[in-house]
């Protein structure tokens, strides 16, 4: 995948515990909100994908390669400009023995997960996307994690951009 669009990188606020990423895609809103929200389209651009369910309060799992499932829950819903993920992505809930998820605990307890959101505006040469993902503060690592999350956010939605680009 080659996209012809040039995004800046995620930016980490560590005053707020968050890292942020605004990019332009070159598809329509109707587009770029179905490869953020639905299951199918998340998969290929992101991790594996399954959500039980629509809307705020729908869970399910993310899963990427050489790892176990990660716990989601969708906490916002406003079609087609705005979703809001919760997810237990740090090692707060793994078992330290073998790295799987304990029973222990809520793998989507408020104080240790974070949430990432998607806020979609329409522009002249197609869509606006910002990610913004909140709650690092609560993690095992903050700065382990902010930086993590701000390359990743980088890679994965430069996958996004030429997946939505290739296709148009």
């Amino acid at each position: 995948m080659v996209s012809t669009t040039q995004n800046p990188d995620a930016v980490i606020d560590e005053g707020a515990f968050s890292v942020r990423r605004t990019i332009r895609i070159a598809a329509s809103i109707d587009k770029v909100w179905q490869a953020v929200t639905e299951p199918e389209h998340i998969s290929r651009w992101f991790g594996r994908t399954v959500i039980d369910g629509s809307g705020a309060g729908a869970t399910g799992t993310v899963t990427f390669p050489d790892t176990e499932p990660f716990s989601l829950r969708v906490e916002a819903c406003e079609e087609p400009r705005l979703i809001a993920y919760r997810w237990n992505n740090d090692d707060a809930y793994r078992d330290a023995n073998d790295g799987s998820v304990g029973d222990h605990a809520d793998p989507l307890a408020e104080e240790r997960t974070t949430v990432f959101t998607f806020t979609l505006d329409e522009v002249d040469d197609g869509t606006q996307l910002t990610v913004v993902e909140t709650g690092f503060d609560g993690t095992t690592d903050p700065a382990v994690n902010l930086a993590s999350h701000c390359e990743g956010w980088t890679i994965e939605l430069d996958k996004l951009v030429a997946l939505l680009e290739d296709a148009a």
